[in-house]
């Protein structure tokens, strides 16, 4: 295992989120926190509590959800489209380093941002809501789980990818629409009951609802089959990467 190649992909990849704070930590926090303020603060105030908690507090979970999702496939894809796009990956390719190793590099950073993201957001939620954190240490796991499988899930799209707008197709056609439709701002339970089944093949239904127990002890799904889907989700992706690589595909320009 080359651990100094994986560094340096790693340490390349977050300084470059330092170098544009605005647009990779910035204006995510900014669009969550508007969304606190008019659903959180603005119509929760005048909604009933879901499931004993507040709507307000109810949405905290979703919308962090929200914002992991996008940002840790939006992370992955552009970091390893980029050094196609500009030729600079021949240099990654050159270097003695496999494709775990590049693998592990860039969806490590991405997720890593993903976590700090999640956990600025969740700071700043505090100053919207009053929320609390029955479970922290599984909210914490699920977090990473989550950032961590898509992560590997945008990795794939920027390999995928062969100019800007694809990057863009999966993450605004398919996961925000996904996310939104969700849970984030409502429980399933709400749904007519033809909904409530159709609901329950959009894989975010799980993670969000396994997150939102790690906060309340509430659940639209149980927790250990949320649980079992986001693995099952992230072995998929484990193998589509190794699909990849096993079948002699090459990171090219």
């Amino acid at each position: 295992m080359n651990l100094h190649a994986i560094k340096a992909i790693y340490q390349f990849e977050l300084a470059r989120t330092w170098r544009t704070m605005l647009q990779s930590i910035a204006a995510p926090v900014i669009a969550t926190s508007l969304y606190f303020v008019v659903f959180g603060s603005a119509i929760g105030s005048r909604m009933m509590s879901i499931d004993g908690v507040s709507y307000g507090a109810f949405i905290v979970p979703g919308l962090i959800m929200l914002a992991v999702l996008t940002e840790s496939i939006s992370n992955a894809s552009f970091g390893i489209y980029m050094p196609k796009w500009s030729g600079t990956i021949y240099e990654v390719l050159s270097a003695p380093i496999s494709p775990l190793e590049i693998v592990i590099g860039y969806v490590g950073a991405a997720a890593t941002k993903s976590v700090i993201l999640g956990l600025i957001i969740l700071l700043t939620a505090r100053l919207f809501v009053d929320f609390s954190i029955m479970h922290p240490v599984w909210m914490v796991a699920f977090l990473l789980i989550t950032s961590i499988t898509f992560s590997l899930f945008g990795f794939i799209i920027g390999v995928w990818a062969d100019g800007f707008e694809k990057l863009q197709i999966v993450p605004t056609m398919i996961v925000t629409p996904l996310t939104f439709l969700g849970g984030s701002f409502y429980s399933i339970d709400m749904l007519p009951p033809l909904w409530q089944k159709i609901t329950l093949f959009n894989p975010v239904v799980y993670l969000i609802s396994a997150f939102r127990w790690s906060f309340y002890g509430v659940a639209d799904v149980g927790v250990a089959v949320s649980l079992g889907m986001t693995l099952v989700f992230l072995l998929l992706c484990l193998v589509a990467v190794w699909a990849i690589f096993r079948t002699g595909y090459r990171l090219k320009a």
